[in-house]
Parts: structure tokens; sequence; C-alpha cells
């Protein structure tokens, strides 16, 4: 992992505007109580499940935390499936090669490597945990293709519904050791702060050493406490509700993310987002989580048509309907505005009303709500954002700049993803990656060299901004850093974020503070930082790659083959750096 970069932007301006000063701490009461652990694991998706049970064979005592309950989560909603390199006649070294391809030159080829070659084994673990994927008549995992993709390597379960079955499968093992006085699960608890240890000699944060949490008024540990522990693993997932609309779930608010950033944890990739090229479209003014059409729709030969009926992506794409996600949302957004149309129509009539519903159950059933019939209608679909390729940036076993934190996940910048995440690659990365941050921890930890420190008040300003505001963040992130970005756009943005009031919990409004520190406001807070920090991204990345589409610079540009990363100076001003990929 290289953080040492060629050309830093550490001015006092980026592209002639202000460098944002961001909090260093979220405005809450001090921690009420205290909870010790080996290690910490944030989040109840793919990842942190995976990191929890594997700690708990490795280490005397692991704490996993979550937002919600067990079973919550964006793993849940992967309608997919989870790549890997089962069948005989496909190899990792082709798997590589897509994946690569996909993240337009910015993967770091050693985590591909990871990824690809391990893959296979965790997946089969994952059935010895109880996964049950769908089965050919041979009895072998059943595969099928997803777009990007030039082999069947994409296992599924219940049709369209892998995430939900291995989130079951999941769960149920860590259901089955609760009494096991080497782990405590804590549901509903929102992770505030990352804890850190007093600040070395260059100012910087000390070692991570927990977290602080509010327990949503469960049981007798409610409020705000610290979990204190050797490592803290974030696996808090993506940034969904930083947009007007997402397929995301809604707990999925940045918090990890902003939290590492908060604490001095390095960010990379923010700028990547992917849009989902076909959500279901339900008019212009529905917020919220969207209904997702997977991609292995398209996968099993459904057709993209615009508002006139006209076929398009063969034109675009010799990869048509299953060229990578970037390229077909990208295309879909161009087309739209040629037709003047707000969506475009997803055509799987002609694969036959009775295959659809058996192979695509979830989306039958969720289409249906809305009076669509997958097997007779067309589909209104427009892209929404889905997946965030870039994040705290980790090694190949998850460790982050700060010593103690890891990373995996969405919520992590491996590299594996680059510019654009090759479809159902993420499942597998949280695989992959918290088996690897498992065996490292538990190394570091049976050594000595991750050991309990203590927390120590970082410099800086607290902040808090007030619920109300968040429709108002959510609106700039989807107008500046969206689908198609410019500079003029984004330079909006900015300025638009910079002017959100982050001090709510001591401004003044008719004599009553605007908001007090409560969990609403302690995700609109993360949603603000996260914005600030991806546009501020996006506006320094003056081409277009991947899930970064630029109007003003619409080519792919050789010198921009290299990582953006961004951290908070010593005076918590945000720094953008040019870094080279490993």
């Amino acid at each position: 992992m290289t953080t040492t970069d060629a050309r830093p932007q550490t001015g006092e301006t980026v592209d002639g505007l202000p460098r944002p000063t961001l909090a260093t701490r979220l405005a809450a009461p001090a921690p009420g109580w205290t909870v010790e652990a080996d290690a910490v694991v944030v989040g109840s998706g793919i990842a942190g499940l995976t990191a929890a049970l594997e700690l708990r064979t490795r280490v005397p005592r692991v704490l996993l935390v979550t937002k919600d309950r067990l079973a919550s989560g964006s793993t849940v909603w992967a309608q997919g499936g989870i790549a890997a390199a089962l069948d005989p006649s496909d190899s990792p070294s082709a798997h590589l090669v897509d994946t690569l391809v996909a993240g337009g030159g910015l993967c770091d080829p050693r985590a591909v490597e990871v990824l690809v070659t391990e893959g296979p084994a965790r997946v089969r673990e994952l059935v010895a945990r109880g996964a049950r994927f769908d089965r050919a008549p041979d009895g072998r995992i059943s595969l099928t293709r997803e777009g990007g993709h030039h082999a069947d390597r994409i296992a599924h379960a219940g049709g369209d519904a892998t995430g939900a079955e291995i989130s079951r499968a999941l769960v149920a093992q860590i259901e089955a050791v609760r009494g096991d006085p080497g782990i405590e699960v804590i549901e509903h608890a929102l992770v505030l702060d990352v804890l850190t240890g007093p600040p070395g000699p260059d100012g910087r944060p000390g070692p991570a050493c927990g977290v602080t949490i509010h327990v949503i008024g469960e049981g007798q540990r409610d409020g705000v406490g610290a979990a204190l522990g050797k490592a803290v693993v974030l696996a808090t997932g993506g940034i969904g509700q930083v947009y007007r609309s997402s397929t995301n779930p809604a707990q999925a608010t940045g918090d990890g993310i902003a939290a590492a950033l908060r604490a001095g944890a390095v960010l990379g990739d923010v700028e990547f987002v992917q849009f989902h090229p076909t959500v279901l479209w339900l008019g212009a003014g529905v917020k919220g989580q969207l209904t997702l059409v997977s991609e292995a729709v398209r996968g099993e030969g459904a057709y993209l048509l615009d508002t006139d009926g006209v076929r398009f992506m063969p034109d675009v794409h010799p990869m048509a309907e299953l060229a990578p996600r970037d390229v077909v949302a990208h295309a879909i957004v161009r087309r739209m505005a040629a037709t003047g149309s707000e969506h475009v129509w997803l055509d799987a009539r002609h694969l036959g009303a009775s295959f659809l519903r058996r192979r695509f159950p979830t989306i039958h059933e969720r289409l249906a709500e809305h009076d669509i019939d997958l097997g007779k209608d067309l589909v209104p679909v427009a892209p929404a954002q889905h997946y965030h390729s870039g994040g705290v940036v980790a090694d190949l076993v998850g460790r982050t700049s700060l010593t103690g934190l890891y990373a995996v996940g969405e919520v992590a910048c491996t590299g594996v993803h680059g510019a654009n995440r090759l479809a159902s690659n993420s499942l597998l990365e949280g695989l992959v990656f918290a088996h690897r941050a498992a065996r490292h921890i538990s190394d570091e930890v049976a050594r000595g060299a991750l050991r309990h420190g203590e927390p120590s008040v970082r410099p800086g300003d607290e902040a808090l901004v007030a619920a109300a505001a968040r429709g108002r963040v959510q609106r700039i992130a989807t107008d500046g850093p969206g689908v198609l970005r410019d500079g003029p756009g984004l330079r909006r943005a900015t300025t638009a974020l910079a002017a959100v009031p982050t001090d709510a919990h001591t401004r003044l409004d008719d004599g009553r503070l605007l908001a007090a520190p409560q969990l609403a406001e302690w995700e609109t807070t993360n949603v603000h930082q996260v914005a600030t920090v991806l546009t501020a991204a996006a506006l320094a990345r003056e081409e277009s790659r991947g899930g970064h589409a630029r109007s003003d610079f619409p080519e792919q540009v050789d010198e921009w083959r290299l990582r953006l990363t961004a951290r908070l100076d010593e005076d918590a001003r945000l720094t953008l750096h040019r870094t080279p990929i490993d």
C-alpha cells in the first residue's frame, strides 16, 4: 500500500476553491460505559460476519457491532451472485483479466490476483458453512454470466436471492455461538468515531484502540459507550444514502469511511461510484432505496431499448448489454438525453414468463408489487447509485494507514475494483479479504504487536449536521458528483456543501438549538463529510474513467492512471494526493 505520492495537492485551494476543513470527531456525549475485546468488528454483511467468525477461533474475545439486526446490510440485497472460477473450463487467470479490464487500468494486480486465486476456496468454505447455492442437474454449483465476464462464473442462490442466502448461512453460524463467552454481539448500534491513541511526533493520531458506539435503546447498554480493542475492523458497507436514490439500504450512510477519515486514515478512489444501469424507474420524485433489476437478467439475454423501441447497446460496445456497468449506465444516460426521456426499457419478454419466474423469483415478486410482469411487460429502468469502488485504503491483509485499523468489504479500497467493479466481485472481495484480515490480526495479537491502547482526544473540531439538511446534501451530491459530471457542477456542489451548517449542536434557531446529537444527525454528518470528499476528488480528476465520467473531460488520460488519495492534514484540512498504482 503506497501512501506517499508524487504530486500532492496541498495548497490553499483545489481548482480555485478553498480546501474544506472537516471535523475530527462527531459531537456526542462522553461514553457512559466500556467494553473490551481483542478485536472489534463493525458491520454484519458478508465481510463483517466472515471476519467475526474467523476471529472467534483465533483470538480470545471478539465484539461484533451492527447498526441494525445481524441480518441487515447490503449483502442481503445482492441479487446477482458471487463470482469465482469454479468451472473446470474457467480459470483464475481469466477472471483476473476480466477484472482488470473492468477496472479501467486502476486495479492493483496483486490484490486482484489474491481475489481470483483464493476466491474459489472461500466460496467452497461458504458452502461448508451452510450456504445453499443453486445446483445444476449434475449436482455442481450452477453458474451463469454477468456484464464484463467472458465465462459463466456467477454462483447464485434462490435464483436471484444470493445475498440473502449467504447472509442467512453466516448469521446462523453466529447465532450458533452466541452463548460462547469469546464473542459478543451488539445490535442496533451506530459506530460514531474510531478511538485513537496519543499523537506521534508528526502530530498524526496514534493507533486505533476502539470505537465509540451509540446503542439505540437496547438493553442495559444504551446511550454512548466505548468498545476498546487491540484491533478494529471496519466492515460498514457503502455510501448509498449520500445520493437521493440508491439500491442500498437506509443504513448505508458512509459511517465507516467518515469515521476513518476523522481518525486520520487515508481514503482512496473515492470518486469512483458505480451506478447500476437497471434500477426500476418509478418517477422523478421517488427517493430512498430503489428496486434493483439484476444484471443477471441481461446475462440471460434481456435487451435494453430506448423509448422509441430501438435497441442501442450493440452500437455502443462489442459486449452490448453485457458491457461493464459504467459503459451501460453512461450509455443509458446519454440515450435518455437524446430521446428526452427519464428512463429506458428492459425487455425480457422473449425469455419466457415461466423461465423468468423460476430464475428470478425475487425480482418477479418486487416488480409485481408495481403491476409489472417481467415476462409480459417492458420494464422502465434508469441508473441509480449502487456501489462504491473506493473507500479506506487497505493492503492485502486489510491494514489501513492507521495502525490497528482494518477495513474489509465495500468500505475498503483494496485496489481490487479500480475505477469500476466487475459484476459480482463485491461479495467475493468481502469474503476473501475478511478472511485474510482475521488471520493477520490473530497473528499480530499473538506476537504482541497489537495491544490495548489508551484513547486520546484528537485535536480539531467536532461536528453535527442537522438531520433536516440530509435532503439538501443528497440533492447536491446527485446534481454534482452524479452519473455524469462536469467542472461547473462540481464547483457548485463544493460551494453548496461548504455552506451546510456543521455546528447544529451549538447554533441557535429562535432561541433553541438547531439540533441535538442523536442518530439521524450523526448519520447526516457522515453523509455530508463523504459527499465533501467525493466531490473534491471528482473535481480534481480531470478525465473520464470507469465510474467517474466528466462531460468536460470525456477521454481517459494516461497521466491520470493513478489513485487519488485523501486525508486530513494536521489542521484537519482535506488534502488530495496523486498516488502511483502499486
